[in-house]
């Protein structure tokens, strides 16, 4: 089945477009087609380093959201969606209301929503409140725990919110973390993660290998996640 990936978590500053750009370059190093929508207008983040693949969603808007199933009939390429804090809402509501859910799954999509969280506290009133916005045997929770954000996840991992999901069928991913004066060069260029592990002359050589060694480690994640073969395949230039 083809996928759709919604990558939230709420919360401003989680890393929702960092883990967008990944499952992106993800994708593009495994010659894998997907079509990408940003929602967050105010940032653009994701369509800032990946413009040639996404176009803008407004999640307030039926008629844009429906941009997204528009796409999935289209075609079988899987369907990468950044989603902007505070959206949970008004995408669920259009979900439910329109049967989206279903609708999907009769035209082959199985749905991920990525939930990023930082470890803090309000890491798990936010799990919790996507758990009960999102019910469905068409629906795979993704607890992505950005090491970037947070070193401790102790208190989400404890809670019984945690452990219900994780019983339920949620899996987890532990983004590894990459130095953050590394992170900011590479955001303060606009680079894709492709052109920062290997064409960027704004880094240095150390800077572009680490870059690799850490797109390596999550991609082993997602490889067990995805189902997608280990073998990296010749990627465009992004």
């Amino acid at each position: 089945m083809a996928k759709l990936h919604l990558i939230g978590g709420e919360k401003g500053g989680v890393g929702k477009s960092f883990t967008a750009r990944l499952l992106a370059q993800y994708y593009i190093d495994h010659g894998k087609p997907f079509v990408g929508f940003d929602s967050d207008q105010s940032h653009q983040t994701f369509s800032r380093f990946y413009d040639g693949y996404t176009s803008p969603v407004f999640v307030d808007q039926y008629e844009s959201l429906d941009q997204i199933i528009d796409a999935a009939e289209l075609g079988k390429s899987d369907i990468l969606v950044d989603l902007a804090a505070q959206t949970l809402d008004d995408l669920s509501q259009w979900m439910k209301e329109s049967g989206i859910l279903d609708l999907l799954q009769s035209i082959g999509f199985e749905v991920y929503y990525w939930h990023v969280a930082d470890g803090g506290y309000d890491s798990i009133t936010l799990l919790t409140k996507a758990l009960n916005q999102f019910k469905h045997k068409n629906l795979t929770t993704v607890i992505v725990q950005n090491a970037g954000r947070g070193e401790h996840f102790s208190v989400l991992q404890n809670s019984s919110y945690f452990k219900n999901a994780i019983q339920d069928g949620a899996k987890t991913l532990t983004l590894e973390k990459l130095h953050p004066l590394l992170a900011s060069k590479i955001d303060f260029s606009s680079l894709s993660f492709w052109a920062a592990a290997n064409s960027s002359d704004r880094l240095t050589r150390v800077e572009k290998h680490r870059v690799k060694v850490w797109m390596e480690k999550n991609y082993t994640q997602l490889n067990e996640l995805l189902s997608f073969s280990p073998e990296i395949e010749e990627a465009p230039v992004v």
